[in-house]
């Protein structure tokens, strides 16, 4: 459910900034992993939460290295040590594609010219993969990758570097993102926060905002 408290809204949304995992690229580590444990979803779940879980996973999107991140893994939990380093041989297995009608959203944003940002939490060394598989990402003006600046959301300093570097009218700006932590970051720092819960509510809600979007039959 999306916050209730939101800043006034502008006469004139000039910019929207999306965040790029489950928004516009599709992004599951279970597609590989249920392949890797044979379809156990008991052991494969309890694989996701207690040794490749979100918050190691979250030090290499906050600039750790994949080696060093791979390497702490395996001396605490050395019987998964194959499954450990699948996380980033393989890393290119989960995500297997775009999600085409958000993409869709974003075309129709570049054709109005609204001005164009994304805001990921992502590795640096496994982010120019997505420059490669995903032409789309050429659309944005520029993308403020977390790894590259060791900074993450929902930490409001990411926030604040993203409005500093690309000189952004908060008021006049919409952050959208699949994490509601990561929304209600973004309104603390006067950003419209829009929490994604797919492609046809944030159209409706960025019709809401101003954004002369074609309504959907």
């Amino acid at each position: 459910m999306s916050p209730t408290i939101q800043p006034e809204i502008p006469t004139l949304v000039r910019t929207v900034v999306f965040d790029l995992g489950n928004v516009l690229i599709r992004w599951d580590p279970r597609i590989l992993f249920r392949k890797m444990f044979a379809e156990d979803e008991a052991a494969m779940e309890h694989f996701l939460a207690e040794v490749c879980n979100t918050e190691w996973n979250e030090q290499q999107d906050r600039g750790r290295s994949w080696k060093d991140g791979i390497d702490m893994a395996i001396r605490k939990h050395p019987s998964h040590a194959l499954h450990i380093r699948a996380f980033h041989e393989r890393w290119e297995e989960m995500i297997p594609g775009a999600i085409d009608e958000t993409v869709q959203i974003l075309e129709e944003l570049r054709a109005l010219n609204v001005r164009l940002l994304a805001l990921t939490n992502w590795s640096d060394e496994t982010f120019p993969i997505a420059l490669r598989r995903f032409p789309f990402l050429a659309w944005f003006e520029g993308i403020v990758v977390s790894g590259r600046e060791q900074l993450v959301k929902p930490d409001p300093a990411i926030f604040r570097l993203l409005v500093d570097r690309y000189a952004l009218t908060p008021e006049n700006t919409v952050f959208i993102d699949d994490s509601i932590r990561n929304v209600e970051a973004s309104i603390k720092e006067g950003l419209h926060g829009i929490h994604f819960q797919g492609a046809d509510d944030l159209r409706v809600r960025l019709r809401a905002l101003g954004l002369p979007l074609p309504v959907m039959e």
